[in-house]
């Protein structure tokens, strides 16, 4: 049949099992919005506030389905806005198809307006990028650029198309997608080497990162984790993969992880990796990080191994095909005097709890949090103290139920995460945890909370200052406060309500359940501004470069 680029993109959307859609239009976008007019009963679209804001939603969408995330923006601004986003996706690795528009074709390279060459720009922050030149190509290049998003190492991919390959017309017709392959062990030998090793190891810990969740292998993760019986230390992007109220669940490892993670990773014998990346916020000192221990690392990305921490062994593969092949292979265990000694550990150089004037504590708001969500419900956070005091503190029981900015850092993810994951699981509750100082940067987006309607809880744990930053501050630069007290004068609670939210100011311990009831009582969109203090600290902390030995645990 005979269809417009436009129509194209819409049918390849269908094609590809695609219900939602986050963007924003613009003038070369127009044909492709228009067919969408056409296509709305198959695939809504999702109107965020800014394209920083799409590019968010779609990549939360994507954390909490597993599905592929899609945007969709104008040429020039409207492209170049969606970079920080797509920017959070790739090195998270999580799978978005963004789709851009751009001038015509024989305008390119013109300096023509809202022109600008995305391709190349987010060609080092992708899998993959192309533009269309022929409409000949369309069909082919998004069907390459969702499977490209799934294959191996999940990722984002962008697609540029020029307004008049939109508009021309040519045959089209419908594929059934291919079933996404599966990685395969590419040596056997490697498994043998690893079964040995975990056989012979009396301190084992398992080290689950975000390639557990994204690979869908929590269920293997955890038959392995007790056919071993061995703990799990969870780095930011892997916590979900094993529950948190699980006996061998020691929690967040790394520069704000536990003295018990710590030292674990130093007393152990064997540390196996799955799915995780050693980043430096896990690893530290990748020379001193588990010296003593035999590593082995499973991870889908060849590129990955030994590139932070050198391994003994190492098993590249999907990561749920790996946990099985080993399930069937290792000898069940059992490391009753380790785990006690955990146990042991876990009571140690515990922080101790700020009583800070008359602020409540940013605990006891989590504490409620967790009383009051289910464990199916979802926490999607900003970027700051906030962010660690929910990795620290939060009961995330499973998978996809905690949607957060691991290796991008990215302040101002939470909003559009949030509102992406409550479009892809609406009957699901989702909390966004958010900082004054992440808030503020896309706190635009409370009017698409409000124009859907959507049941999300914003939480602010406002200490009107940058709290993380701050908190370095006073560690390694002598207190001196450059820039991180701005003295912003911004009333939340007004401003939700500007924008039509019911909100609330909370400043008391003992309104705390009452306030969070009243917000979830909504059944829409609320915010919460919970007044904590500038000086609380996220503890223990390990300094960046350091080991548990030199862990902090009071300022």
């Amino acid at each position: 049949m005979q269809l417009t680029g436009a129509e194209i993109i819409c049918e390849c959307l269908i094609e590809q099992g695609v219900d939602t859609v986050f963007g924003y239009p613009g003038g070369a976008a127009l044909n492709t919005y228009d067919a969408l007019y056409k296509y709305s009963d198959k695939i809504k679209h999702v109107l965020t506030a800014h394209e920083q804001g799409a590019a968010h939603a779609a990549d939360g969408y994507a954390r909490a389905t597993g599905r592929v995330g899609v945007c969709m923006t104008t040429s020039g601004p409207g492209a170049t806005n969606t970079v920080t986003g797509i920017a959070t996706a790739n090195i998270d690795s999580i799978p978005m198809v963004i789709i851009t528009g751009n001038v015509n074709v024989n305008l390119l390279g013109r300096d023509s307006f809202q022109e600008v060459d995305i391709v190349d720009i987010v060609k080092p922050i992708t899998k993959g990028s192309y533009l269309v030149k022929k409409i000949e190509d369309l069909a082919p290049a998004i069907r390459t650029a969702f499977a490209l998003a799934v294959d191996g190492r999940k990722g984002p991919v962008l697609i540029d198309v020029p307004k008049d390959i939109t508009a021309q017309m040519t045959d089209y017709k419908p594929l059934t997608p291919p079933e996404p392959t599966v990685t395969p062990v590419n040596n056997p030998d490697d498994i043998v080497k690893a079964v040995e090793l975990i056989n012979k190891a009396k301190y084992p810990i398992i080290y689950a990162g975000g390639g557990v969740i994204s690979a869908n292998a929590s269920e293997q993760l955890l038959a392995f984790a007790e056919k071993i019986d061995a703990p799990v230390c969870c780095s930011l992007m892997g916590l979900g993969s094993i529950p948190a109220s699980h006996r061998l669940n020691m929690g967040n490892l790394g520069m704000h992880g536990t003295y018990a993670t710590g030292m674990a990773t130093e007393k152990c014998d064997l540390i196996i990796a799955c799915g995780a990346r050693f980043s430096d916020r896990v690893a530290g000192n990748p020379k001193k990080f588990g010296e003593q221990a035999d590593i082995i690392h499973i991870d889908i990305d060849a590129g990955e191994i030994d590139k932070n921490v050198k391994t003994d062994s190492h098993i590249v593969g999907d990561i749920k095909n790996v946990l099985e092949i080993l399930n069937n292979h290792v000898e069940k265990q059992n490391h009753t005097q380790w785990l006690v000694q955990l146990e042991i550990w876990k009571g140690e150089h515990v922080a101790p709890r700020e009583k800070l004037g008359n602020y409540m504590s940013a605990l006891d708001v989590l504490l409620t949090l967790n009383k009051k969500k289910r464990p199916e419900d979802i926490i999607a956070t900003d970027v700051g103290q906030h962010q660690m005091w929910v990795a620290q503190f939060g009961e995330i029981e499973q998978p996809r139920t905690l949607l957060t900015s691991g290796g991008m850092g990215t302040m101002g993810f939470g909003m559009g995460a949030a509102i992406g994951a409550q479009f892809g699981c609406p009957r699901k509750k989702v909390f966004l945890v958010t900082g004054d100082g992440s808030f503020h940067m896309n706190l635009n987006e409370l009017v698409t909370l409000k124009s859907y309607n959507l049941p999300v809880i914003v939480i602010v744990l406002n200490n009107s200052v940058l709290g993380m930053v701050r908190q370095w501050q006073k560690l390694f630069y002598g207190s001196r406060f450059s820039q991180t007290d701005p003295k912003r004068a911004t009333d939340f609670v007004k401003v939700a309500e500007g924008f039509g939210i019911p909100a609330f100011k909370l400043d008391k311990t003992e309104d705390i359940e009452e306030v969070f009831d009243k917000a979830i009582g909504l059944n829409g969109p609320a915010v919460i501004d919970c007044i904590i203090s500038p000086d609380a600290n996220v503890l223990p902390m390990i300094p960046p470069g350091k080991t548990v030995n030199e862990i902090v645990t009071e300022m």
